[in-house]
């Protein structure tokens, strides 16, 4: 089993629309750390992105895209996150590269490409509280589904498991990146808005898997 550019484009349609139903969510989460804008930054870049496919003739393949997606992004969405999940969708889309059907080890490859694209524009490493730590996690469970002979579908289920994992142990954390490293110890508490929109995005990617 494979997933596709049909896999890659429900993927982007779902999170478009999982982003917007939680952008007041991801707001508040911000606000009591941040700029208290990431849920409107979101939905603003991914929205943007719905309206290029809506538009598109021909679909491409699974990077192009990434590709696509990623540089609407950087130009669409503010302060930390437009270059944080542009490289991170850019970084993937490089790894499938040419690539119309994803198997497990491309499924894989994508996904360490994506998190290592974050660790490179923004530094942060597992427990600074920042979206690394619901991505890293994903990788690894992602990795293990994979080295246990299970289907792109099962990996990236793995993979939105361990996000929602990561992310949800992110609130007892103290923030060492980013303008919530400001507040210090008063960052405990509070579940990092950059770790809660990778699990909800990760969890759309599995969904897409499992409706395609």
């Amino acid at each position: 089993m494979s997933v596709d550019v049909a896999w890659a484009e429900a993927w982007i349609r779902n999170s478009a629309r999982v982003l917007s139903e939680n952008r007041a969510e991801l707001n508040t989460l911000d606000r009591e750390i941040g700029d208290g804008d990431h849920g409107e930054n979101m939905d603003r870049g991914f929205q943007a992105m719905l309206s290029k496919l809506d538009a598109a003739t021909d679909a491409g393949t699974p990077a192009e895209l990434l590709k696509t997606l990623a540089a609407t992004l950087i130009s669409t969405v503010g302060g930390a996150a437009g270059p944080l999940y542009g490289t991170a969708y850019l970084k993937a889309a490089a790894a499938v590269a040419g690539a119309a059907a994803l198997d497990g080890p491309a499924v894989v490859a994508l996904l360490t490409a994506g998190r290592d694209g974050i660790v490179l524009r923004g530094k942060a490493e597992s427990g600074d509280k920042t979206m690394v730590d619901a991505w890293t996690p994903a990788v690894d469970a992602a990795t293990a589904a994979e080295a246990a002979g299970e289907s792109p579908e099962r990996i990236l289920a793995a993979a939105a498991d361990a996000a929602d994992a990561g992310a949800a142990a992110t609130v007892p954390l103290i923030a060492r990146k980013g303008r919530a490293s400001y507040l210090g110890e008063r960052s405990i508490g509070h579940l990092d808005p950059g770790a809660r929109s990778t699990a909800l995005i990760l969890r759309c990617a599995s969904d897409a898997a499992a409706q395609s």
